[in-house]
């Protein structure tokens, strides 16, 4: 059995009156948008608890030494540990039963749903320790959370659709509130790579928009690290809809470049949708229009991708964490959603982007598509100042939620104290 007392202490200070905080986040690494929940939350915890001490303890199995090393230049006083808890809630690793056992408070991340809620238990159990969550949506993938919550010390929902459900199910938790995705605060950047990729493909800051692709069911038996089946029906599905949801996407690039002179750049938030941009995209376009278009053929990290969203006028497209990340600077960022993507989008319509929030089961939102990219296009900095209020509003919540989370993880920390 591991016990605490085989490793030293994963915090970066092992003494100190600062709160020691566990942060279970990291739900796959092959799309960027999960990736940016991570550094998301701890910018928050550093603006907002700097004398917390944070353990990052990634879900996904798989931790690419890109994401260590991102992580680690940002955030260079984060500690990280590897393993999992079995069914007892024992660690498989020295580092992981030193930080259960080490830290006041466990931090369930931003995600698609409470996905570590069993690890969140395991921890309260033990100790009688508190848990909370930042930043979810609730009901995705039939995860059997919904008893667990009753025990959080605080419960932020990231969309109204999420938060109201829970209200309607008489959730317990102590604080049960809205709280924007930590995706919003994520500030990592790498702009030497980015200005490369820009020079080398001829797009001129702010002289450029940003097109993502979308199969309506991800193709996780893609995913090399997943080792799932190849799914023949939800594969047909996509198939099926593919034309419906990247037609208005093709009409809008080339009304941009025909009409206003920018380049439009392909992008993808999972590595599944590179393919995609090509096949439904790119090859699809006008001839005229295609020599205008940059299709984007490799995976990119989350730090670049970031960077050339800055320097773009914008983005739209059928993702989610991109505009996040777009919105987080002040970039304006058209979303487009279908019922597979959950309620998570509504968080558009919850800060006052509305009309930059397009259901792709309405036909007359489909329609609404190409107009609003060209009115984006035609009037930038009109777009980006909608873009700072919203990024205004969102702040404001950041704000007001993270004071609720710094008065649990002090009283958490004063707890500790007391009993030492």
């Amino acid at each position: 059995m591991v016990t605490a007392q085989s490793c030293a202490s994963p915090f970066a200070v092992g003494s100190g009156d600062g709160p020691r905080v566990l942060l279970r986040s990291g739900w796959q690494v092959e799309n960027i948008g999960d990736v940016a929940h991570t550094p998301g939350l701890l910018a928050l915890l550093e603006r907002h608890v700097p004398e917390a001490r944070v353990v990052f303890w990634p879900w996904y199995r798989h931790l690419p030494e890109e994401e260590v090393a991102m992580i680690r230049q940002r955030f260079p006083a984060v500690g990280i540990v590897r393993g999992e808890l079995d069914a007892a809630g024992r660690a498989s690793t020295p580092e992981l039963a030193a930080a259960m056992a080490e830290a006041d408070f466990f931090l369930h991340g931003s995600g698609p749903a409470t996905l570590a809620w069993a690890d969140a238990m395991a921890f309260r159990r033990e100790g009688g320790r508190d848990f909370g969550v930042y930043g979810v949506t609730y009901g995705l993938y039939e995860t059997p959370e919904r008893a667990a919550l009753d025990e959080a010390a605080f419960l932020f929902l990231r969309d109204s659709v999420s938060l109201g459900r829970l209200r309607g199910e008489g959730v317990k938790a102590r604080t049960l509130e809205q709280a924007p995705d930590a995706a919003f605060a994520c500030d990592v950047a790498d702009d030497a790579r980015a200005e490369a990729y820009l020079r080398d493909h001829d797009l001129r800051p702010g002289s450029f928009l940003v097109c993502l692709p979308k199969h309506r069911v991800t193709p996780m038996w893609e995913h090399v690290h997943k080792n799932r089946p190849f799914d023949a029906e939800k594969h047909t599905y996509n198939e099926r809809m593919a034309e419906h949801d990247h037609a208005p996407l093709r009409e809008a690039i080339t009304a941009v470049v025909r009409e206003t002179g920018m380049k439009v750049l392909i992008g993808h938030e999972d590595i599944t949708q590179i393919p995609i941009g090509k096949t439904w995209l790119l090859d699809r376009l006008p001839e005229d229009v295609r020599p205008r278009v940059v299709w984007r053929e490799r995976p990119w990290w989350v730090d670049e991708a970031r960077s050339i969203y800055a320097r773009s006028a914008g983005l739209f497209g059928c993702e989610m964490h991109s505009p996040i990340l777009c919105v987080g600077m002040g970039v304006p960022a058209l979303v487009v959603r279908w019922a597979e993507q959950s309620s998570k989008g509504y968080m558009w319509r919850d800060f006052g982007m509305e009309e930059w929030l397009f259901d792709f089961d309405q036909e007359a939102d489909v329609a609404r598509l190409v107009p609003a990219v060209r009115a984006l296009a035609a009037d930038p900095a009109g777009a980006r100042a909608k873009a700072e209020a919203a990024r205004g509003r969102v702040r404001q919540a950041q704000e007001a939620s993270m004071a609720k989370v710094r008065e649990r993880l002090l009283a958490a920390a004063a707890s500790r104290l007391v009993t030492r």
